[in-house]
């Protein structure tokens, strides 16, 4: 009789074997929309301080700015690639990603990602975005991942 009463409880050993099904579990990529609401977040509050930054603080003014770009865009990609990979590798999220209650995780164990795939998923990203084919990969795939997904092996799930 205890065993029935524990059973329609939850209260058994069944908890196990969920908790192992739920492992398996494919997680699903949050939708291409949210995530690029959370990327032009991420573009306001992070990438468009730095450019005022560093545009007419450190560089001066916009003429010496355009006068040397490739200093000026060093500056702007070295600082955004620390702020971006410390928020991916400590905090799981940018401030875009929790606006909107996502967070990046690893596809296989589904935990924290790891500091080389913080790095290679920003390289990559740039990459996907100066060659532009490879932003519509999404619309292509059942399962929606970006190039950049792929190749670092994390996904933006839902929280």
């Amino acid at each position: 009789m205890a065993r029935w009463r524990d059973t329609k409880q939850n209260k058994s050993s069944s908890k196990k074997t969920t908790s192992i099904k739920e492992e398996n579990i494919q997680i699903e990529s949050s939708p291409l929309s949210v995530r690029l609401r959370a990327f032009l977040t991420d573009t306001f509050l992070i990438t468009t301080p730095i450019l005022y930054i560093v545009i007419y603080l450190i560089m001066g003014s916009g003429e010496a700015f355009s006068e040397d770009r490739i200093k000026g865009w060093s500056i702007i990609l070295v600082v955004h690639l620390i702020l971006i990979i410390f928020f991916w590798f400590v905090k799981s999220q940018t401030p875009g990603l929790k606006a909107y209650d996502l967070k990046i995780v690893d596809t296989l164990s589904k935990g924290r990602i790891s500091l080389l795939q913080s790095l290679v998923r920003y390289t990559v990203t740039l990459f996907a975005v100066v060659s532009f084919f490879l932003l519509f990969l999404p619309f292509f795939r059942k399962d929606k991942k970006t190039f950049q997904d792929l190749i670092s092996r994390t996904i933006i799930v839902h929280e």
